[in-house]
């Protein structure tokens, strides 16, 4: 049998590691501020192909030489296709940059596949959309947890969700990684995944509440949190080697995405045992708000 590990022993510990995060993250987030991407600051996308492999930084320095100082040149998919991006608010920019790109092509001339214009307006109703909907997300969540188990499972989630989302968006924007489209479905895909680890922890809480009828709280939750370990240990692992995999080879495109599921997962595993857990000890959840009051029928004589 496994040896109960006491989690919330340390849980004040945890609460000022929890406090400390969270207020670096807020300060990184305000601070600095998030490096919005192209997807909600508006601007322009030319994808070029060439006719051998490309040089990405041979590419920035001749958009450097020609005057567009601020162009972010990336691979996409194959070696000789790359992804230029660039502030501005000329709908013409994209064509101007691909024939000073297509003049000095040399031996390795460019040909454009696609040009993209977004328009500061559509950037900023992106943005306004994205953080409505990660707003509704944690509201739904919050009611389905409050029917499906009992309210004060829904705040302690809520509030593991809220401290998820900070921590990650922090840390991007302490390192200003751009925060794109793609970001933001990984702080979703964060949001659900979270959820989920949090969930088989409090379904696990809720059944022990009636087998271990005499242990405390505190207890309950130290069992639990032991009892699905390694449950959650080989889900985490497992979810980061794939993640490590994709920062490794999914190229720049995908380095904002995988590094914000990185953080998540990490973050969201922590959440998980020292904040939902130690939410349901603040709020004192008892065995009286499961289980139903006893039945006013004929009692049962249980005596042989």
């Amino acid at each position: 049998m496994l040896r109960t590990i006491n989690f919330m022993g340390v849980r004040n510990i945890a609460f000022g590691v929890t406090v400390l995060l969270t207020v670096l993250a807020l300060f990184s987030w305000f601070h600095k501020g998030l490096n919005y991407g192209l997807d909600f600051t508006g601007g322009t996308l030319i994808e070029l192909t060439y006719e051998k492999p490309a040089d990405v930084t041979l590419v920035r320095g001749e958009l450097v030489k020609a005057g567009y100082h601020e162009a972010i040149v990336q691979s996409f998919g194959a070696t000789t296709d790359l992804l230029v991006r660039m502030p501005g608010e000329d709908p013409q920019l994209g064509h101007q940059v691909a024939e000073a790109l297509q003049k000095v092509g040399g031996d390795n001339p460019a040909s454009v596949k696609r040009v993209e214009f977004v328009g500061p307006q559509v950037g900023e109703e992106l943005r306004d959309q994205g953080g409505l909907g990660m707003l509704m997300a944690l509201v739904g969540i919050m009611i389905y947890l409050a029917f499906r188990f009992q309210w004060k499972f829904g705040v302690g989630a809520i509030v593991s969700l809220i401290h998820d989302v900070i921590v990650t968006v922090g840390i991007l924007a302490y390192f200003q990684i751009t925060f794109d489209l793609t970001v933001l479905a990984a702080v979703l895909a964060i949001i659900g995944y979270s959820l989920n680890d949090t969930i088989v922890v409090f379904d696990r809480v809720r059944e022990n509440f009636r087998v271990l009828r005499k242990a405390s709280l505190i207890e309950n939750i130290n069992i639990s949190t032991t009892q699905t370990l390694l449950r959650t240990m080989a889900t985490s692992i497992s979810t980061l080697l794939a993640i490590a995999a994709l920062m490794i080879f999914g190229g720049d495109n995908l380095w904002g995405f995988s590094l914000a599921l990185f953080i998540g997962v990490l973050a969201g595993t922590y959440s998980s045992i020292y904040i939902a857990n130690v939410v349901l000890i603040w709020l004192n959840l008892s065995s009286e708000d499961l289980i139903p009051p006893a039945s006013t029928g004929k009692e049962v004589d249980d005596r042989p």
